[in-house]
């Protein structure tokens, strides 16, 4: 494995550093991403108890923010649910862009080691190929030792820039895919939230509305 890489020349540095980062993130995305910790399954069934029984507070707010990305969104709502349907929506629709925005992270990075890979690979085999060349002029064209080493390179580093780039882009798309999955099940949750206020009326009127009804 060491010739191998010392055979695909100096371009090989770059293509590891990409695929070292390439799984690193992957890793990273999938233990991030996974449903139990972006959805807690019983999250929103314990959320909905606590409306009904009008027992929410402010620290089971606090809590639910540091719960899960869900919880997080559904806590921005809670927090202003006095204050009008409105209101509640866009600081939930705000707290949903940031935390999309957090589920995304990284995946431009390995995106962009999907496109460069196969770049840097032909960048290799260019190398290479100036590196055959080189060595037809100084040795002559018949010696097939001379070209092997260039021939080599460019082999070489077009397969490696290949086997990082194939598994980097299939990664990339699925957890593109999959973050749209998320978000919009997140969605769903927050849509229920609002329609909950709305069916218990009282809850949802702003607070000037609230207080002039007391007056």
């Amino acid at each position: 494995m060491w010739e191998i890489i010392l055979a695909g020349g100096p371009v090989m540095w770059p293509i590891i550093g990409c695929s070292v980062v390439a799984v690193a993130i992957i890793l990273e995305r999938l233990w991030t991403l996974q449903r139990k910790r972006v959805i807690p399954r019983e999250l929103t069934d314990r959320v909905w108890k606590l409306v009904e029984t009008r027992t929410l507070n402010d620290q089971h707010i606090a809590a639910l923010a540091l719960n899960s990305p869900l919880g997080r969104v559904l806590a921005a709502g809670l927090a202003n649910r006095h204050l009008g349907r409105e209101i509640m929506k866009e600081v939930i629709e705000d707290t949903g862009r940031h935390v999309v925005h957090e589920l995304e992270r990284f995946l431009n990075t390995l995106g962009t080691i999907a496109a460069i890979s196969p770049l840097l690979g032909l960048l290799g085999t260019v190398t290479g190929m100036i590196a055959a060349f080189h060595a037809i002029t100084t040795a002559g064209a018949g010696d097939p030792r001379a070209l092997s080493g260039g021939i080599g390179e460019a082999l070489i580093t077009t397969a490696a820039g290949l086997i990082v780039a194939i598994p980097a882009l299939f990664a990339y798309r699925h957890l593109r895919g999959l973050v749209d999955i998320l978000v919009i099940d997140m969605e769903k949750e927050a849509i229920r939230l609002v329609q909950a206020f709305d069916r218990m009326g009282v809850q949802s009127q702003p607070m000037t509305r609230r207080r002039e009804a007391a007056s």
